[in-house]
């Protein structure tokens, strides 16, 4: 049956399905349903379409008495078809009409009409007088009936009390209908009327879901299934039947029969040509004797269930809510939240249902355009703020008709993510989309649903030209700077910095708005943004504001804070508008309580849309109780309260709640008496708890999920079913209650329900959440929802209660049961192949919920260290906020793997802006950074073997196995400080060996850094009242020691609190910088041992010492100024370095001079080093010399034992720096960086600065294998390899470096502006000892089996690789430059060509076996047998020559270019005169020619076929492709190229079998020839093509492309770094694609599906091809086990040498 397109009346995430039954008819077919059906409904259409699914089933209780009334089922439909996402109606028609229900309401008229005529034919009525109430508080005055007689929730009755109010029931329905008979038949009722209390459930809810709504709310959205049963009661059935006939003749009212045939034969009929509904109708026939047996029941609903099914995944299926790109509807996080927020915006202006004098006011500031300061609306709890803003938000268009306000009002105590951070980006990205939308339209919030949003909003913001009243300067430099944020608004970098932001913001509020566009800002809830942040907003803020620009804040009375934020510098308003307070830079509007007789008039409204009133008496309480509070949202409660007032209640003023709270209170408490005190707690909780709020769908699984709530439902002392859920009516019921203080709103393109009004939030917490326990109970059971820890049929124990035996005591057990809960994974995908979409609600809750949960474990493993989340959140568009968890400070106490998650939040950022335009490339992106660091950080291990498995699961992709040397190191913490002053700069910093760091700026502040995962915080000390201000720092050890601008001196151990101990020296003298003339003394530095210092003071010749314990200090003076100190270990010996070059050494525990020495050439002292184990000292001098002095006998002077210059140019020295570990000391002058060999002092190595640069300074790496230095130009820290003198890493800071800090595990730079940044030591030496040879790679060759590979780079080595390993394994040394490199195929020999001579190597022993001279060669081959090798020369002869000894087999006279051997190693092909000519290598004759047709036609490029050895394929320059026997010399002309389309020679390959043929890579395209189909192939690639490769067996096509930027704006290095993409060729499928960190020079495929790729640089990298689709199983080298990139060090274990033949030993004449 075809399916029309469904359609829904409003945008929805959900699939809300009604089930229309009759309850007596169906038991059976709804609970298969509800088993079979249901889930597997829900899970497919949540992998498939991204949908929640509900089916609300009014009968699934047992208890009729639990079933809804009339009224309710028809709210509950309405709600079904007006939010249900596709289907909305599943009707079940069985063969039994069901009976009719006592009406819960007849009018007072009507009911009189009832009771005459019953009386006057003799029918007693006392039975029906009591069932009914007269209540004239309803609309019009009815009867209703009371409240025992209503199917409504009560306690379970036993089953004989249960049958007596059945039969009871029965009879009161039977009296009902006959006294409506009489009526009819008497000419005092209509028919029509009549039938209305005839009519059963089902008919009536049918016509209430059909009849009563337009055609095209329900075209494609129902189904409906009648069951029609032919003597389905069988003899005693049909005796029956004509009985009830017989007696109903008489009676002029339509029997269930005639209702019933009314209903399927001519209602149903007529609504599936007009509406389109599906009716699908089954007869069965039963036998006369038995009837509709149980087992043919059965049988149908199988059936049933399977046709339900089908149709029901169609019409959903059919709807358009997700397009096929899978997260292409998240758009931008940015842009998703301004159209939830303008959402909002509508939701709260519906509230406003009193018009409050002060909008006018509000009118007012807006209508004033000279007004530049801000509108302050202040107001208590609940006096309507927010609401008056939002109506407010609505009219301004229509207050400004003269112009195009752009209004943009934000909700911050609604937001996500209420921090100043993120409202500056929202606000920044509205103001700018906005401004170049090019229509000032407010946007539809169906908008959010849009998948083509994102794209439109970046497509129209490249065609603005605002208009500015600015002034040219102005105005040019504030588009620049607004410009460069337009141009790539949506993209905001997750490390930017809350000054940033500022400048951005002003920028746009200067530029944007203008006369005709003014700009409105609404900031409701300032003060309820976290973290008492709202200053920073408020400071962010331009004062005064710019011209047409407005801002309205809402601020409580209370927060004075916020009040005081607003600058008192602010201009005091020319005009403030009548009746409002004039503040210091601000205009005030008070709210207040709302006019009384509005609130009555508003709580009149509500009553009359329910239906309902009250007498005069309970208006008098009613208007009591709105005198003592006087709000809108205390009269809507009361609403709620006295619409359950009948006119004969019994009310009094304690009947009223007298507030706000205690309003909600009773609400609650009315809620627990309709619905139990468990359900209702527990789901008010979770609502409350949620950070985002619920849907329906989830609060259904979490009451089902619940122990507590589901123990209610459970019946006690039976077998509980395997499979148990709170009925969804039970929700629904509550939800239905619950909806006057409920909002739907979108968040993140679900429908979540959120409480109107924080206050609900508050008295939930009070009632239900008042321990931390309970709370953390609750936020425990959502972490175990969102995770799906009971999803997918994982059933959850229930203690029960049973009865071993009747009149028995009960006994508790555990029972397992399947509450079926709706499955939550990250990413929501129906087969592996697909992209998948991100499942948001899980992704915003889950991180909440485990971290107030104290699951501090799995929110690490499970979250933030897992690629699936982080996938999920790349992909949602939220890549800023998983930065912000990773680097997350208020959690790092309860975390252990910090400096992982630095790590991967470092990766993040560098590659934000690609991950922001492509996230699903953030697989690769990870694995390749990551692989170098394994080995550093294990636990990030469990991560790649995330990201492979995936691929694995995928069943294609491009891993990496072989990691080429990083092209830069992560740093794992960047400081943008963001309170320091504009344009300071660092004057002095240091850092204690446990990484704390102080910086003295040149304005005398000193901030303070506490290491890893701290912020940088300002430190304020005080004397006199005054702040004082620093001059610098030093540091030693444990203690940091400050000195002021007027030379007082503070010493912090920083292993203590943060205590300042002050120290005072008699021979410095303190003084105010203000009034004296004079300059601190700046102390050069100190030595700590123990609770000692040791200080030495810039131009002084003594050292004050200072004992901590004691606080008392003392002085040693020298013969000159002291330069250096160094203290023995045991605190005994005491050497100072002066400025003559003199060395004092004291005792001291004598405080005596005990000998001093000195240098030949007096140069001062800059550095010492205290050898004990010798008892030797060497010291430095300033111009890097040093001097070794032997210090052993302590009573005879130093004797002098060696001195060591460095023969060059004597600079100063700028820093030095020494590692005893690895006995070395770096010395750096500003022309080059010295090494020293600490153990006999010799001079190691010496590094020279580029010509016109200057180092500044430099440290040595934690391994000593590479030093880091600082030079004056670039702002790098540039990393050198100490064995080799290459520069081979730079670290990038963004800023010019100050200077360089070692601390015991991390590097530290300090930027000018102190800015910090750290990296990992061990990463350091990771990444600057990555294997790589010294020039760029140019040659690469793989053995077949793919375990060993061989590279050259043009030098004199040839470097071999083994893939096991991830390590050179071997070096093949020459004497001159390698020029061709070859390997036999079966893997023994390797052939290189070098400076003319041919070399000859035994792979497996390194042994050169041939070293032969004279060939002249420019090219050698090997024969594929492996047993020849070929000599190619220009000039001289070819030759022929046995691998094994090198003896001539024979020689080849002519020069063939681009030579082959054929595959049976018979002939030599080559291009010869435009001809192909094949020699024999036997005899070297010329054995076969090849020439085209036409002379004038000749080859440009050919190939042969290992697997067609007599074959070989021609290019011709013409373009036509040639096919040439040999051995027949016979030719076949297959394909002529068009003529816009040639071979490119340099270009062309073929595979192995002939079947694929490449043919050039121009024109930002790969084609191909498909020789097997004679067909021309082309693949787009990103950009112009660097290489390109197919593999041997022609199943796939490697590429190496340089992309195109989309964005011109985007200058980022992740975008425009190469990118190596593999094809499959069967289907030209991408398999995957990696991009590299810089330029390649080599591309191989090898046979075992690898791609080998070299670099410039010297690394090469090894990437492994998954193709299940092609091989059946993945490749070999991704199963390999997750491990570190380098294994071991490469110092550790220095690869082989292999040395050549001293001489030539055959030479060829």
């Amino acid at each position: 049956m075809d399916r029309p397109p469904s359609k829904s009346t409003c945008s929805s995430s959900c699939v809300k399905l009604y089930l229309c039954s009759n309850p007596e008819d169906s038991v059976v077919e709804r609970r298969a349903l509800r088993e079979s059906v249901f889930p597997k409904l829900r899970e497919h259409c949540r992998h498939t379409l991204g949908l929640d699914v509900r089916v609300i089933d009014p009968f699934e209780s047992s208890d009729p008495r639990q079933w809804p009334d009339e009224n309710t089922r028809r709210q509950l439909i309405k709600e079904c078809r007006e939010s249900s996402t596709g289907p909305f109606l599943l009707a079940l028609v069985g063969h039994e009409y069901g009976t009719a229900c006592l009406p819960a309401q007849v009018e007072v008229s009507e009911y009189q009409l009832l009771l005459q005529q019953s009386q006057q034919a003799g029918v007693s009525t006392q039975e029906l007088e009591r069932v009914y109430q007269r209540d004239e508080n309803t609309i019009p005055p009815s009867y209703c009936l009371k409240a025992r007689h209503r199917r409504a929730c009560c306690p379970l009755a036993e089953v004989k009390e249960e049958e007596e109010l059945k039969a009871k029931e029965e009879e009161l329905r039977k009296m009902f209908q006959t006294t409506v008979s009489l009526c009819v038949h008497n000419g005092l009722m209509t028919p029509e009327r009549a039938h209305s209390f005839h009519r059963s459930a089902l008919d009536a809810d049918l016509r209430s879901a059909l009849d009563s709504c337009p055609g095209s709310d329900i075209i494609g959205r129902c189904l409906v299934y009648i069951h029609k049963v032919i003597n389905a009661k069988g003899e005693k059935g049909k005796r029956q039947n004509s009985q009830l006939q017989s007696q109903s003749e008489d009676v002029s009212t339509p029997t269930d029969g005639q209702l019933f045939s009314e209903l399927c034969d001519s209602f149903l009929p007529a609504l599936i040509s007009s509406s389109q509904i599906l009716v699908y109708t089954t007869t069965t026939e039963c036998d006369r004797r038995h009837g509709y047996t149980s087992a043919r029941r059965r049988v149908y609903a199988e059936s049933l269930c399977q046709q339900v099914y089908s149709d029901l995944v169609g019409l959903t299926n059919s709807v358009n809510v997700l397009n096929a790109s899978g997260d292409a509807w998240l758009g931008d996080a940015l842009a998703r939240e301004e159209a939830e927020q303008e959402e909002l915006c509508d939701i709260l202006s519906q509230f406003y249902d009193i018009i409050r004098p002060e909008e006018e006011k509000v009118r007012a500031y807006v209508e004033q355009s000279e007004q530049q300061c801000p509108l302050v609306v202040t107001g208590g709890p609940c006096t309507g703020k927010t609401v008056l803003l939002a109506h407010c938000a609505q009219q301004i268009k229509s207050w400004l008709p003269d112009c195009d306000p752009v209004v943009i009002p934000y909700f911050c105590n609604l937001s996500m993510k209420p921090s100043p951070k993120h409202l500056l980006s929202s606000l920044c990205h509205q103001i700018a989309r906005r401004y170049h939308s090019g229509s000032s339209s407010e946007q539809d919030p169906s908008v959010m649903d849009d998948p083509s949003y994102t794209t439109n909003l970046r497509s129209n913001e490249s065609n603005c030209s605002p208009t500015s009243n600015l002034d040219p300067l102005h105005e040019s430099a504030a588009r620049e700077r607004a410009s460069s944020y337009n141009q790539n608004s949506s993209a905001i970098k997750p490390d930017i910095s809350l000054s940033e932001l500022r400048e951005r913001l002003s920028s746009l509020l200067s530029l944007m708005p203008s006369t005709k566009r003014p700009l409105v800002l609404i900031l409701d809830s300032l003060d309820h943004i976290k973290h008492n942040s709202e200053p920073q907003i408020i400071e962010s803020l331009p004062s005064p504001l710019p011209p047409s620009v407005k801002l309205i804040l809402t601020v409580s009375p209370n927060r004075i804070q916020v009040l005081q934020a607003i600058s008192p510098e602010r201009s005091v308003p020319p005009c403030v508008p009548e009746g409002s307070k004039k503040e210091s830079g601000y205009v005030s509007v008070q709210l207040g309580s709302v006019d009384r007789k509005q609130c009555v008039k508003m709580l009149a409204s509500l009553l009359r849309s329910s239906g309902r009133r009250v007498t005069s008496g309970q208006q008098v309480l009613v208007n009591q109780a709105l005198t003592s509070c006087c709000l809108t949202l205390y009269a809507r409660l009361l609403h709620l309260h006295i619409s359950l007032w009948r006119s004969d209640s019994d009310v009094t003023e304690s009947c009223l709640p007298d507030g706000i709270h205690s309003s909600i209170s009773a609400l609650l408490d009315h809620l627990e008496q309709e619905h139990g005190s468990s359900t209702v707690a527990r789901a008010v909780s979770y609502l409350t708890l949620s950070r985002t709020g619920l849907t329906e769908a989830e609060l259904a699984d979490l009451l089902s999920n619940d122990d507590e709530v589901l123990s209610e439902y459970v019946q006690q002392g039976e077998s509980p079913s395997s499979s148990v859920r709170l009925p969804q009516i039970n929700v629904e019921r509550l939800v239905l209650d619950l909806r006057r203080f409920l909002m739907k709103r979108t968040v993140a393109g679900s429908r979540v329900l959120f409480w109107v009004n924080r206050h609900f939030k508050l008295v939930v917490a009070r009632r239900y959440l008042g321990t931390h326990e309970v709370r953390r109970e609750v936020h425990l059971a959502m972490a175990d929802y969102f995770s799906g820890r009971w999803a997918c049929g994982r059933a959850k124990p229930l203690l029960v209660n049973q009865k071993s035996r009747p009149n028995k005591d009960t006994t508790q057990m555990e029972v397992y049961m399947d509450r079926q809960p709706s499955s939550h994974l990250f990413i929501f995908t129906s087969s592996p192949e697909e992209v998948g979409r991100v499942n948001l609600r899980k992704v915003l809750e889950l991180p909440h919920h485990l971290q107030e949960s104290g699951k501090w474990e799995e929110l690490e493993h499970g979250l933030l260290m897992s690629l699936e989340f982080h996938q999920a959140m790349v992909r949602a568009a939220l890549l800023g906020d998983l930065v912000a968890m990773l680097e997350g400070k208020e959690r790092s106490s309860h975390l252990q793997f910090s400096r992982e998650r630095a790590l991967l939040a470092s990766i993040l950022k560098s590659y934000a802006c690609l991950l922001q335009s492509s996230p699903l490339q953030l697989p690769t992106v990870m694995e390749t950074s990551l692989l170098p660091y394994l080995d550093v950080f294990p636990v990030l291990k469990a991560y790649v073997g995330e990201i492979r498995q995936e691929r694995r699961k995928r069943g294609s992709g491009l891993g990496v196995v072989l990691c080429p040397a990083p092209s830069s190191i992560p740093s794992i913490q960047c400081l943008k400080c963001e309170a320091k002053t504009k344009d300071a700069s660092v004057t002095e910093a240091a850092a204690t060996e446990c990484g704390i760091v102080a910086e003295i700026m040149d304005d005398g502040a000193a901030w303070i850094w506490k290491g890893f995962g701290c912020d940088v915080v300002r430190l304020s000390l005080s004397h006199e009242q005054k702040e004082l201000q620093f001059a610098g720092v030093k540091s030693s050890g444990q203690y940091m020691l400050l000195f002021t601008q007027c030379n007082k001196l503070f010493l912090w151990d920083v292993t203590g609190p943060e205590i300042f101990l002050q120290l005072r020296d008699p021979l410095k003298t303190e003084f105010e910088p203000e009034t004296s003339q004079q300059t601190p003394n700046k102390i050069e530095g100190f030595v700590a041992h123990q609770k000692k210092l040791f200080m030495w003071w810039k131009d002084e010749s003594f050292v004050s010492v200072f004992d901590v314990s004691s606080e008392t200090l003392t002085h040693f003076q020298c013969q000159s100024y002291v330069t250096y100190l160094v203290c023995s270990s045991d605190g005994v010996y005491l050497f100072c370095g002066q400025d003559e070059g003199t060395v004092s050494i004291f005792d001291t525990n004598t405080s005596s001079l005990i000998g001093s020495c000195s240098n030949l050439n007096h140069n001062t002292i800059t550095s010492m080093i205290l050898s004990e184990d010798k008892w030797e000292i060497a010291c430095v001098d300033r111009t890097g010399n040093v001097t070794l002095w032997d210090v052993a006998a302590k009573t005879q002077p130093p004797r002098l034992v060696k001195e060591s210059f460095t023969g060059a140019k004597s600079d100063d020295i700028l820093n030095t720096d020494y590692s005893e570990e690895i006995n070395t000391l770096l010395v750096c002058q500003s022309h080059q960086v010295t090494l020293w060999d600490t153990c006999n002092w010799e001079l190691w190595d010496q590094f020279l600065a580029a010509q016109g640069r200057a180092f500044t300074h430099a440290v040595l790496s934690q391994d000593g294998h590479l030093f880091l230095a600082l030079l004056n130009a670039p702002p790098f820290v540039l990393m050198w390899r100490v064995s080799t003198g290459e520069c081979v890493l730079s670290l990038e800071t963004n800023k010019q470096p100050h200077t360089l800090l070692r601390t015991a595990s991390d590097v530290i730079c300090v930027t000018h502006d102190g800015c910090l940044s750290m990296w990992d030591s061990e990463t350091i030496d990771a990444a600057g000892t990555a294997p790589k040879m010294g020039r760029g790679v140019k040659e690469v060759v793989v053995e077949e089996a793919g375990e060993w590979f061989y590279t050259a780079d043009g030098s004199e080595t040839v470097w071999e690789w083994r893939l096991e390993t991830r390590l050179p394994h071997a070096n093949f040394l020459h004497d001159g430059p390698v020029e061709k490199l070859r390997l036999s195929p079966d893997n023994i020999h390797l052939v290189t060509l070098s400076a003319g001579e041919i070399y000859v190597w035994q792979t497996e022993t390194g042994q050169n076996i041939l070293r032969m001279s004279g060939s002249r060669a420019t090219d050698v081959l090997i024969t594929p047998n492996s047993n020849f090798g070929v000599s190619i020369s220009e000039r001289q002869l070819s030759r022929v020559w046995k691998l094994t000894h090198g003896s001539i087999v024979c020689s080849i006279h002519l020069y063939l270019s681009d030579a082959q051997v054929s595959p049976e190693s018979t002939f030599l092909i080559g291009r010869r005169h435009g001809d192909l000519i094949a020699a024999s290598l036997w005899s070297g004759s010329i054995s076969k020619r090849f020439s085209c047709v036409t002379s004038s036609e000749h080859v440009v490029a050919f190939h042969t076929l290992s697997e067609h050895p007599d074959f070989v394929v021609v290019m011709a320059a013409s373009g036509s492709v040639y096919t040439w026997k040999i051995a027949e010399e016979t030719v076949c002309r297959h394909f002529q190229l068009p003529y816009t389309l040639r071979c490119q020679p340099q270009d062309f390959q073929m595979s192995s079998d002939g079947s694929y043929g490449l043919l050039s890579t121009d024109n930002e395209a790969i084609s191909l020839l498909d020789l097997s189909q004679i067909r021309l192939c082309s693949f787009k690639s990103e950009g112009p093509v660097i290489k390109a490769c197919l593999d041997n067996s022609g199943c796939y096509a490697a590429y190496i492309s340089r992309p195109t930027t989309q964005e011109e704006s985007c200058v980022c290095s992740p975008h425009v770094r190469p990118v190596l993409t593999v094809v499959r060729l069967a289907n030209g499928e991408r398999i995957g694609s990696v991009r590299l960190s810089r330029h390649p020079m080599t591309l191989v495929v090898g046979e075992q599906q690898c791609v080998f790729v070299g670099f410039e640089d010297g690394s090469v990298g090894v990437y492994s091809i998954t193709d299940v689709t092609m091989s059946g199983e993945e490749s070999v080298r991704c199963r390999d086990n997750v491990n570190g990139q380098i294994k071991q060090c490469h110092y550790d274990r220095a690869p082989f040498s292999w040395l050549p033949l001293a001489t030539p030993n055959i030479t060829w004449p």
